[in-house]
């Protein structure tokens, strides 16, 4: 049985289908250049790509975290001078720790709702100083003098202390312990506890699992710029479903984890707003709202810490409150709001300024395309910064004595990622500093007078250099040039360049594709494809960047290797993306099936052997396209899939398709069990055991239910991993048993 398609697109791929070529079953592709041991191993092939790159304080500095080169999962902290020479080692991990410590559960959710999958030195902080370095690592908080390297131990205790931090002053040091929030004295050493009645089901100081996964707030307090308060929130996770969920270990052990995992349309954990008096010792409770469903979504304090602007976000998440909060009080009165008819997307842009006024970006917008506004100190609109149909993508810096803003955008077209600034009063249109056709990203000093900034493109891997402020390079902090001694540099001669293309979906939107031919291409022959989907909102798969191996792997192993980003991707504006709103499973596919039909068009690709896969949402989303275009595609590869959206989280989930309760049909379409009759395109599914994300229960129940079918498919379970596969020996087992399953089902015979 077909899927019945919206008229127009059913148009489109009967008119592609007609014009199908005969189809050659392609002779075997030349050994790649690329092996699959040789992408996972160290160092990796991407180069010495610094990450967690600032300036020190006085800008004479300039630091960052570096790969090991004998193993690319550890972290050490490195340093430059500003003023040029070479980079050096300024913190070794393995001195400070030199046998890796088991994280508690805590640190592990932390680092997984981060996407860390280092270990060693993961973040670090300097103080206003600029004479010491605060490293965290493994549990321990070390205090780093940057002149002599020496290191001291803040914390001799056995108990894990997590999102250790200086005070915007520098005389402490903040963390949570035994989920509690103390202060360290970095004069005296004396240590004091901030909250006592922090255990079992209640934290202080923390973020609530949705919070941390779906709203990018990984901490649960604040501090005050002048050190008199700290904003600290309460959580009671005693209100949410425990989820018991089997770890099976890489030992063969097994351990029941208690989860409080809050599915759709189930409660959420309770979170409560305090302002901490370090000096009188007062705690203040902050009223948020009228009722506790809501979330409280970002903290930032007033330069002269008068207020605190508290952003809560109503539980459908199309209401957003910005408070401005006394912390002497606690009192609170609504300083800004937003409503949405679909959802808001919560940003991390929020710059308070010397004179009370505030710059934030907003897609409050025509077309909901993100841009910048500024704001007065009674939260009314002085004026907007930017505008227009394109998407700033963040505030980078505010240059208050010069009125410029500086910012990242895909002004020129949503492939291309570039540095700009425009004056703060919105008189001139913004002016682009960065070159090249691929994506930048900067971090500014505190003067404004230079960046750091990293750029990349198909053909170059990340490069890192400091730049003045009209974007004229100073000095490189890595080249990373694809030269003799570089990792890659033996598969360079071998690397495909992807082509760039539009298509244009069903309602007349364009949409983005690339495509790479595959190594040993003969436009008179016929090859297998491999079409790679995500699908979801507020992730982007094309763009002129550096695409990694991935895609080489496939190239150079002679498949044509193809995405497209439908509608619902990032990076085109709200609007754009809204086109999922409560109804997640269906534009996306309409748009991915017309990728696949260009894909048949093309003379030299085998219409007979397609084959789709993804992660995550694209995993969900192999799934979803499979079963509503039974036959289209060849074989199918699923990745912790989602299978039906009542068993994912609260702030995600209903975000997009509200509760099941109040959509019952678009949850209904949306379950890959709505459409399980039409199975005929083969899955190979696959899954970490220790998933936290989406839970293990999403493919468990699909197995069961293809498995009463009678359904033939293959599996892969992982021990002890969770969202994603860890690890060099297991992202080659997982990679060589992609590439046997789509070898087998797209190259051989039968």
């Amino acid at each position: 049985m077909k899927p019945v398609l919206a008229a127009p697109l059913a148009l489109a791929l009967a008119g592609l289908a007609a014009c199908q070529p005969e189809t050659t079953v392609p002779a075997p592709a030349p050994e790649p250049a690329l092996s699959i041991e040789r992408a996972f191993a160290s160092p990796s092939l991407t180069g010495p790509s610094p990450r967690a790159l600032t300036f020190s304080p006085d800008g004479s500095r300039v630091t960052f975290l570096r790969a090991k080169e004998e193993d690319r999962t550890v972290l050490d902290l490195w340093a430059m001078d500003a003023e040029g020479g070479e980079p050096y080692m300024l913190v070794d991990s393995r001195v400070l720790a030199p046998e890796e410590r088991e994280l508690t559960e805590a640190e592990r959710q932390l680092r997984e709702r981060a996407r860390i999958s280092s270990t060693g030195i993961v973040r670090y902080q300097w103080d206003r100083q600029g004479d010491a370095i605060l490293v965290p690592i493994d549990g321990d908080v070390f205090y780093v003098d940057v002149e002599s390297g020496d290191a001291t131990r803040i914390m001799e205790t056995e108990a894990f202390e997590t999102d250790a931090r200086i005070s915007p002053q520098g005389n402490y040091v903040s963390f949570i312990r035994d989920q509690n929030l103390f202060i360290t004295n970095l004069e005296t050493g004396e240590e004091r506890a901030l909250t006592t009645t922090g255990g079992g089901l209640v934290s202080w100081g923390m973020a609530e699992f949705v919070s941390q996964e779906e709203l990018s707030r990984r901490t649960g307090y604040w501090w005050s710029p002048d050190e008199q308060y700290i904003a600290v929130a309460r959580v009671d996770e005693s209100p949410v479903d425990n989820i018991q969920r089997l770890e099976i270990a890489t030992d063969g052990s097994a351990n029941v984890v208690d989860q409080r995992y809050p599915r759709a349309g189930r409660n959420n954990a309770r979170v409560e707003l305090f302002m901490l008096n370090l000096e009188t010792g007062s705690r203040r409770q902050v009223y948020l709202a009228d009722t506790d469903e809501n979330y409280l979504a970002r903290i930032n304090w007033a330069s002269d810490s008068s207020r605190a602007y508290v952003q809560v976000l109503n539980r459908p998440q199309d209401a957003l409150t910005v408070l401005a909060v006394d912390p002497q009080s606690g009192t609170a009165e609504d300083w800004y709001t937003e409503t949405t008819d679909v959802w808001i997307n919560i940003s991390d842009d929020f710059r308070t300024l010397e004179d009370g006024s505030v710059i934030l970006t907003t897609e409050d917008t025509p077309g909901g395309f993100r841009h910048i506004r500024h704001l007065a100190a009674d939260g009314s609109v002085i004026n907007e910064v930017t505008s227009g149909e394109w998407v700033v993508n963040n505030l980078n810096a505010i240059d208050q004595e010069n009125g410029l803003v500086y910012f990242t955008g895909w002004m020129q077209t949503p492939l291309e990622r570039h540095l700009y600034s425009v004056p703060l009063d919105g008189s001139a249109a913004p002016t682009q500093i960065t070159a090249g056709e691929g994506r930048w990203s900067g971090t500014f000093n505190s003067t404004t007078t230079a960046f750091i900034g990293s750029y990349q493109n198909p053909t170059t891997p990340p490069q890192t250099g400091l730049y003045g402020i009209d974007g004229t390079r100073l000095n490189w902090i890595e080249e990373n040039a694809l030269v003799e001694g570089h990792p890659y540099f033996e598969f360079a001669d071998a690397h495909i360049e992807p082509q760039y293309g539009t298509l244009t979906a069903a309602d007349g939107t364009e949409l983005h594709y690339y495509l790479y031919l595959p190594a040993d291409f003969d436009p008179s022959r016929t090859y297998p494809a491999v079409q790679y989907v995500y699908g979801g909102p507020h992730a982007q798969v094309v763009h002129r960047g550096w695409q990694g191996t991935r895609a080489q792997l496939f190239a150079q192993r002679g498949y044509v290797y193809f995405a497209i980003d439908n509608r619902g991707a990032y990076n085109r504006g709200r609007d754009f993306e809204a086109h999922l709103n409560r109804r997640m499973g269906q534009a996306e596919v309409e748009d991915q099936l017309l990728g696949l039909q260009f894909l048949k068009s093309l003379d030299y690709v085998d219409a007979d052997r397609v084959g789709l896969w993804g992660w995550s949402y694209g995993g969900y989303m192999t799934i979803m396209t499979t079963l509503q275009a039974p036959g289209e595609f060849a074989a199918g590869v699923a990745g912790a899939p989602v299978t039906d959206w009542a068993l994912y989280d609260t702030a995600y989930t209903e975000r997009y398709m509200d509760t099941p309760q109040d959509n019952p049909e678009g949850y209904e379409q949306g379950s890959a069990f709505a459409h399980l009759d039409n199975y005929e395109t083969p899955l190979f599914l696959i899954h970490g055991m220790a998933d936290d994300n989406v839970i293990f229960a999403n493919s468990v129940r699909l197995y069961a239910d293809m498995q009463e079918r009678r359904y033939e498919f293959e599996m892969m379970t992982y021990p002890g991993q969770r969202h994603g596969v860890r690890g060099e020996d297991r992202q080659v087992h997982l990679w060589t048993d992609i590439f046997d399953y789509f070898d087998r089902h797209l190259k051989d015979d039968g």
